[in-house]
């Protein structure tokens, strides 16, 4: 273990976004054992959907900052590959939630969409940290490699997953507050506290653990997130107050009534 008088800057960095991650999650555990309705002048619920995309954002940005340099350092593509696939990946991340919005809507409800897209994400995350051989310095034999597909497979379920659950989870935010409500948003800026939060430590801490320990540490942290804030958001399922569940078979049915009448 590296003595601490010889840490350098990132060392200290990595400290202190663990020390702040530590601190956020002794407050969630307040937050989660209190027995009031509303904590903070809002509903309990709102703090479980920010617990839940704060992890998610910690999963993403964290397994992002590695990407790129996981194709090139270890998956050995040039840099125009790299760049390629890391665009076409980030690009599908944000046009996913149109389908998986519509499908929430119509048929899921949102929370049903956030579980599934959250049970997908966790998968993804945890094969991002399944790495092949080692040791080798010949792009055409790394790649040829079968290992690598479990790492598209492991893409492809972050890019499905994100788009059930970064469409609808802040929708149930705002489902938890009448329209007129004046405290709307205000919610809303808490939830997105969550973003920036779960962001900023991702990038940090598992960007440190794939750089300095291991890309395996890194993508596992990733998938270990992510798992935190699925078990919050079903633990929490209560605090949500029968928000985010699908439509009702009766407005389903008169829709299709209207549809059918023209």
């Amino acid at each position: 273990m590296k003595d601490i008088s010889a840490w350098n800057e990132g060392d200290w960095i990595a400290a202190i976004a663990a020390i702040a991650l530590f601190a956020v999650l002794a407050i969630g555990g307040i937050i989660a054992t209190r027995k009031s309705e509303e904590f903070v002048g809002h509903p309990r619920g709102l703090f479980v959907l920010f617990y839940a995309e704060m992890w998610e954002r910690f999963s993403y940005y964290g397994m992002r900052a590695l990407l790129i340099l996981y194709l090139a350092k270890f998956w050995l593509f040039n840099d125009s590959e790299s760049s390629l696939i890391y665009g076409a990946y980030t690009s599908l991340v944000y046009i996913t939630p149109v389908l998986g919005g519509y499908l929430a809507d119509r048929w899921l409800g949102q929370r049903k969409a956030v579980l599934f897209g959250g049970i997908v994400l966790a998968l993804g995350h945890l094969f991002m940290a399944v790495e092949g051989i080692q040791g080798v310095s010949d792009p055409a034999v790394k790649q040829a490699d079968p290992a690598i597909n479990v790492f598209w497979m492991a893409l492809a379920l972050i890019i499905v997953g994100s788009g059930f659950l970064k469409a609808n989870i802040s929708v149930i935010v705002g489902q938890l507050y009448r329209m007129t409500d004046s405290r709307r948003d205000a919610a809303y800026t808490i939830f997105y506290m969550g973003v920036n939060v779960g962001a900023a430590l991702g990038t940090i801490l598992v960007g440190y653990l794939g750089e300095t320990i291991g890309w395996s540490w890194g993508f596992g942290l990733a998938g270990i997130g992510m798992i935190l804030g699925l078990i919050i958001f079903v633990a929490g399922k209560p605090a949500l107050k029968g928000q985010g569940e699908p439509p009702a078979p009766l407005l389903k049915g008169r829709e299709m009534m209207l549809y059918a009448l023209g």
